[in-house]
């Protein structure tokens, strides 16, 4: 058979991986969500029509209407001005806490996946020590130790989520730690930080990127939990989560201080798991698209 009539009984070649993730809804709905919540974090203090720690008592609890789009809380503060300058808060808390865990995580799961043994043994008994407790009730310990505060929260989340990080980056690394090109590199006499850092790290770190934006929207949730408890962002911070314990006082009487905040964190967290689907979706080659 010719190579022209190869070529024509050939299928159609598909397009790249990313843009057959992006033909599905749920990816793009995903994606449509975080780049809002991105664009709102950054121009919240152009696109907010109030200051959100002016008070104007005259306007106390007043309902959803055209002045105040979600109604004001018990100080006249506008809701909206404050739901979107929320986004910058949760934004740093995926940021700080994530980042925390994914540089915490993945130095142990590296270090324990490399050179197992004895260093393997103590570092994943310190994961299993860890994970013993339940994320919640490990972050208030870890938040009541160090005192109340948004930095606080975020240290505290990062420290709960490393353990899952450092046993995901351990399997990676077991798995193309005897490959043929780290064989390659131990021949030509390469160091062992440079093998870890030049050709195991990068070569195991796709799933680690995953993760982290699929444990974006848990670290929201959090982090919101810990300022609800009065732990975590403290007044007047516009943070959702202090937002919504405000609003549980006046719930039958004021339902949106309460309802818009937590409409806020459910839309943000639904975003960036079907955006985390989305690339696992991409990266895992197993995995079919249509």
């Amino acid at each position: 058979m010719s190579n022209a009539a190869t070529e024509a009984a050939a299928p159609a070649r598909r397009p790249p991986g990313i843009a057959r993730v992006l033909r599905r809804t749920p990816a793009r709905i995903g994606l449509a969500i975080t780049i809002v919540f991105l664009v709102l974090t950054v121009a919240a203090g152009w696109l907010a029509p109030y200051d959100p720690y002016d008070q104007d008592l005259s306007a106390a609890l007043s309902p959803p209407s055209a002045d105040h789009w979600f109604g004001a809380d018990q100080y006249g503060r506008d809701m909206l001005s404050r739901v979107m300058h929320g986004t910058r808060t949760a934004l740093l808390a995926v940021v700080v806490a994530d980042g925390i865990a994914l540089v915490a995580g993945c130095a142990m799961g590296l270090v324990a996946g490399f050179f197992g043994g004895r260093v393997d043994a103590v570092v994943m008994r310190l994961v299993d020590v860890l994970l013993a407790f339940p994320y919640l009730l490990l972050a208030l310990i870890i938040v009541a130790a160090l005192g109340p505060g948004l930095t606080n929260s975020m240290i505290a989340i990062g420290i709960v989520y490393t353990p899952q990080y450092a046993r995901l980056i351990r399997g990676q690394v077991l798995a193309v730690r005897n490959a043929d090109y780290v064989r390659a590199a131990r021949a030509l006499g390469a160091a062992r930080t440079r093998i870890m850092l030049r050709h195991v790290l990068p070569n195991s770190f796709t799933p680690i990127l995953v993760m982290a934006t699929l444990q974006a929207g848990s670290v929201i949730v959090e982090t919101a939990g810990l300022s609800f408890l009065g732990l975590g962002a403290q007044p007047p911070s516009p943070d959702w989560g202090a937002l919504l314990a405000d609003g549980q006082s006046y719930f039958l009487t004021a339902w949106w201080i309460a309802t818009f905040p937590g409409l806020a964190i459910f839309v943000v967290v639904v975003g960036f798991n079907l955006l985390g689907d989305a690339l696992r979706d991409f990266a895992d080659p197993r995995r079919t698209i249509r």
